[in-house]
């Protein structure tokens, strides 16, 4: 992998994390068209570059962070763990993240081996995301905020999330769509979506961080990372700036299609 390379897959990265297109089928389908072996070496560039991703989600919904974090233990401090909206949502995003959190661990294995034949998985995880975009927007009444989450939500929503532990899946496009399914209008699923992105995508990062210590040829590949990841994090900043303000005057349709014609593609590929 060159740094032109890891540049252009931390824009890929940055583009695709949040906006319900699959970052990973995208980085899968880009990294094909680059000729790059579907080696350890590139699923760990993948892991890491998303850790830039958790950075702009961070960075640009700190204020919300900082108030469900402090509501969160003052709740606990007070022993009213449930009665501010903030601190509710804290252990509503807890709650939510732990299906996914313990999908990713125990299918670990077989994730990775699907990195290795990555076409025709992305193809159907593109198809499956249009099909939830297609009925979110279809289906949901669009009539309720977060201050009207309940357990039951969260959990749901929670275990959406678990499609996108697999290749090709859109972390946010099934969030989103099992948030709008709930009844959230575009801007409340979207919200929760990114914040209980960020459990998920920085145990994962963390976790294969470390894995990458152990690899052979880090201080060569190390330039890499630097790249991918900063590059992930300004465009992924700048993606969500404009997907909120987007979701807050259009539908989904536009991303259900895109996934649908990608995927069509993809699969036709397989089969010729």
């Amino acid at each position: 992998m060159t740094l032109f390379q890891a540049f252009l897959l931390g824009i890929v990265q940055g583009l695709t994390e949040f906006i319900p297109v699959s970052s990973t089928a995208h980085l899968l389908i880009f990294g094909n068209l680059l000729g790059l072996p579907a080696d350890e070496k590139t699923f760990s560039f993948s892991v890491i570059i998303q850790l830039g991703t958790v950075v702009a989600m961070l960075a640009f919904f700190w204020k919300d962070i900082w108030q469900i974090t402090s509501a969160f233990f003052l709740g606990i401090k007070n022993k009213k763990p449930f009665e501010d909206l903030y601190s509710r949502l804290g252990w509503l995003v807890i709650a939510a993240s732990i299906p996914a959190l313990i999908a990713g661990y125990v299918l670990q294995d077989a994730v990775e081996a699907l990195f290795r034949q990555p076409m025709l998985e992305a193809s159907i995880r593109l198809l499956t995301a249009a099909v939830l975009l297609a009925l979110a927007e279809w289906f949901s009444k669009k009539d309720r905020e977060l201050d009207s989450m309940s357990w039951l939500d969260a959990l749901i929503i929670g275990l959406m999330e678990v499609i996108a532990v697999f290749p090709g899946a859109s972390r946010s496009g099934t969030t989103i769509a099992g948030g709008m399914l709930r009844g959230f209008d575009r801007p409340s699923a979207a919200r929760f979506s990114f914040l209980m992105s960020g459990p998920i995508l920085l145990a994962a990062g963390i976790y294969q961080s470390l894995q990458v210590f152990n690899m052979s040829g880090l201080t060569e590949f190390l330039p890499n990372l630097v790249v991918g990841f900063v590059t992930a994090a300004v465009v992924g900043w700048l993606s969500i700036k404009w997907l909120i303000g987007y979701l807050g005057r259009r539908s989904l349709y536009i991303f259900a299609i895109y996934c649908a014609l990608v995927g069509v593609l993809l699969l036709f590929t397989q089969f010729i």
